[in-house]
């Protein structure tokens, strides 16, 4: 397996400071590829102690969905996590834990990264993939707002605000600034969507001038979606709306290869963060003990970067990154 190959060529140990991480191992291969996580952070001697929860939905009187309050206590906590894939029911049962996770630590900003991994071939191989989606995390489409208006006709209600418009935008651009980014393009459709998406769209633009040093643009949804196919180099950090955010970040994954090689970070204020792999739980995978934790493994790579172990993080990366 990777842990096993990367574990045989991590070195000498680091200095230790010791922090300390939620895990929400997760369900499937979750806990499989959680586990090879901690193997390899270890041989990395990673200064790392695991605080580890089990996440299963609670439905309240009010029909509301929460997580069990160790959960939400350590994360409150330790201000850091790590989560595998869970399972969410279709066109039935509880909330979806991921949303329910969102918003249960306001988790605003999802941060997803594309590029090219050596060795992983693609129509892009050639000339590499490096891109980074910041995705408003916390409404939209994704708000939960539905009811029946007859029998037969369901209404879904797409909820955009200010304040969480011009939260995500703020993130994008100084992201794009701290990461030595050169510009922003924030990603729409504000020609259909007049009052949504154009509200969307005016704290991008209030926003980018705040920001003189990172280049802006706005651009439609579904052109993008043509461009970056043709030539994803003249994408840099883009920034949009919750539904968008999540199906475009899927198509930059398939850019480099599939879900299996994209990590992602979830982020809220006070330097809370909670990092994932994005991929499903592979059910199917978990009696064969063949999950790949390639998306969580990097996804941790990132959570190390941000508590501030860039050694750490180097060390485990190099083994597959070149």
């Amino acid at each position: 397996m990777l842990s096993g190959r990367v574990c045989k060529l991590l070195g000498p140990a680091l200095a230790r400071h010791n922090h300390t991480v939620t895990l929400f191992p997760g369900d499937g291969i979750g806990p499989q590829i959680s586990s090879s996580v901690k193997e390899i952070f270890s041989a990395a001697d990673a200064p790392i102690e695991w605080e580890e929860h089990e996440v299963y939905p609670i439905l309240e009187k009010d029909g509301k969905t929460r997580i069990p309050q160790p959960a939400i206590d350590s994360i409150f906590k330790n201000k850091i996590g790590l989560k595998g894939p869970m399972r969410t029911a279709i066109g039935k049962g509880h909330v979806s834990l991921n949303l329910t996770i969102r918003r249960t630590f306001g988790l605003y900003a999802n941060v997803r990264p594309a590029k090219s991994v050596p060795g992983v071939t693609t129509p892009y191989s050639e000339n590499g993939v490096d891109c980074v989606i910041v995705r408003e995390n916390t409404e939209g489409e994704y708000s939960g707002i539905e009811h029946t208006v007859v029998p037969g006709v369901v209404q879904s209600v797409k909820l955009i605000t200010r304040d969480a418009s011009r939260n995500v935008a703020e993130y994008a651009f100084k992201y794009a600034r701290d990461n030595n980014r050169a510009n922003v393009v924030a990603l729409h459709k504000a020609n259909i969507m007049k009052m949504s998406d154009g509200m969307f769209l005016e704290q991008c633009r209030l926003v980018s001038e705040k920001y003189p040093d990172i280049k802006f643009r706005d651009m439609y949804l579904d052109s993008a979606c043509m461009k970056i196919v043709k030539d994803p180099g003249q994408f840099d950090v883009m920034v949009m709306p919750n539904l968008y955010g999540d199906i475009f970040s899927d198509l930059t994954a398939g850019l480099i290869g599939g879900l299996g090689l994209a990590p992602s970070g979830n982020m809220g204020r006070d330097g809370l963060a909670l990092y994932e792999a994005v991929h499903g739980t592979a059910d199917d995978l978990v009696e064969k003990n063949k999950g790949n934790p390639t998306a969580l493994l990097m996804s941790g790579l990132m959570m190390l970067r941000h508590l501030d172990l860039k050694a750490e993080a180097d060390k485990i990366e190099r083994p597959y990154s070149t």
